[in-house]
Order: C-alpha cells, then sequence, then structure tokens
C-alpha cells in the first residue's frame, strides 16, 4: 500500500512542488523533502542597537573595551531634525568584527534592551573575561555572577549600565 501527499492541496506556494511525503507501508520507507524558499538578497545584516540619548557613551565604552573596534561612520542630528541635537542619528561601528548600526531615538518607547537577545562574547584568556566584566559592570546589572557552570569553566552574564545584554565566555 502507498500514500503519498498532493503538495498543492498542503502548500499553495510557487516552489511547493519541492515539498512532499511519501511513505510506503509494506516496508516502512518514508521520505520528506523541505521546502525551497528563493534566496533572501540581503545586502547585509547587522545587529541594531536603539538608545534613549546616550548611543555615543555606549559606543565610546565597546570600542574601550575591544581593542579591535571601531566606529566607520557617524551621523548626529542637528538643529531643526526630528531627534535632540547632537544626539546619533545613525553610527557604524564593528565591535571585534561585528557589525553594528546604533541609533538615538528620537522617539519614547515603552520598551527597552532586554537579555533574550545579548551579544556573547568567547574571550581567550582569563584576564580578558575578568577585565571586560569589570568594565562592563560597571552600572549595569549582573544576571549570572562569574563561575563555572558545566557549560564553560568561566562564564558570567551581565547587562551594561545602558541596558545592553552580555553574554562573556572563557573558551
Amino acid at each position: 500500500m502507498r500514500f503519498r501527499t498532493d503538495p498543492e492541496l498542503i502548500f499553495n506556494t510557487p516552489k511547493s512542488h519541492d515539498f512532499g511525503y511519501e511513505c510506503d507501508f509494506g516496508y516502512e520507507r518514508s521520505r520528506l523533502f523541505s521546502f525551497k524558499w528563493p534566496p533572501i538578497m540581503a545586502k547585509s545584516i547587522s545587529t541594531f542597537l536603539m538608545f534613549a540619548g546616550a548611543a555615543e557613551e555606549a559606543m565610546s565604552l565597546y570600542i574601550d573595551v575591544f581593542p579591535d573596534s571601531r566606529i566607520t561612520s557617524i551621523q548626529k542630528y542637528g538643529p531643526g531634525e526630528h531627534g535632540a541635537e547632537g544626539t546619533i542619528k545613525r553610527a557604524d561601528l564593528t565591535i571585534n568584527g561585528l557589525n553594528v548600526i546604533c541609533i538615538d531615538s528620537p522617539v519614547k518607547h515603552a520598551f527597552g534592551f532586554t537579555p533574550a537577545i545579548s551579544l556573547f562574547v568567547e574571550c581567550a584568556t582569563d584576564s580578558e573575561l575578568t577585565e571586560a566584566f569589570d568594565r562592563l559592570s560597571v552600572g549595569g546589572q549582573i544576571l549570572m555572577p562569574i563561575g563555572n557552570y558545566g557549560f564553560s569553566t568561566k562564564f558570567v552574564w551581565l547587562n551594561d549600565r545602558f541596558g545592553v545584554s552580555w553574554q562573556l565566555n572563557l573558551q
């Protein structure tokens, strides 16, 4: 006995013929083909950090903590523009190879940063982790203190004073 689904009945998409399921009950053979979406043509994907007036201070901290970091472009609000004059309209930076976009939002939001999204840093040495922790934790909140949690010999999770969440891990 052989049963086969009709993909057009299940998935009404341009590439639905790429999805199918076949089962041969006589000797328990089954095949599952995954749906193939067309490729996304994104120019780039970056981390986006939205601050409420402290973007420049936060970027300075991150560049100081991680030596292989730099601001690649920066635009500030001018007089009469939508945001407070001198605050960050958009800044692009790299933090140890990670592309990050920062802004100071001119709109007040009912939300901020959350630890559900964090920047995970693999530290090569104990002293790197300790130094990054010492500098990022000032005025912030420690979510998991430095310790051995089984998955790592030394790990810490914190929110910096701006609310950005960091996980520091010793490789």
